[in-house]
């Protein structure tokens, strides 16, 4: 169950998988590492945990300290068996993540190379268009293939 007291509802694969909306902040986090943990645990890939749970967390904290959304929404997927897709959505289309290298004496700005290293993919998607507004928001997501299916 997510702190909300509503269980989680397993999805073998496909869309929507798990999702859920959350206030944008770092305390986030913890809920994400939950849903994570619970997601991969309904789909026996409790390999997956540790790695999954940094990643939630690195995106969580990189969306409540870059964007100024109020809300972003969590996401854990199954697309296919050989891959788990977990995202953070924000409203913020115009502020998209870089892979900047991190100097050694800095201390913070290696989220995404710590996502970089443990996934097997990352990225980000554009929501929703308007002719003139353009995207409404975007997800930024990572991907893990699970050793042994």
């Amino acid at each position: 169950m997510t702190t909300s007291g509503t269980p989680v509802q397993a999805a073998p694969i496909g869309r929507p998988g798990y999702s859920r909306t959350f206030p944008c902040n770092p305390e986030t986090a913890v809920i994400g590492r939950k849903l994570v943990r619970e997601a991969l645990s309904a789909w026996h890939l409790d390999d997956l945990t540790e790695p999954a749970e940094l990643i939630i967390s690195e995106l969580v904290a990189n969306a409540s300290r870059h964007t100024p959304c109020h809300s972003i929404r969590l996401i854990v997927q199954r697309p296919d068996m050989a891959r788990v897709r977990i995202g953070v959505v924000d409203r913020a289309p115009s502020r998209l993540p870089v892979l900047n290298p991190a100097d050694a004496t800095d201390e913070s700005g290696r989220g995404l190379l710590l996502i970089d290293a443990l996934s097997d993919c990352w990225g980000y998607t554009l929501l929703g268009s308007h002719p003139a507004r353009g995207p409404w928001g975007k997800e930024t997501w990572a991907e893990l293939k699970p050793a042994a299916l």
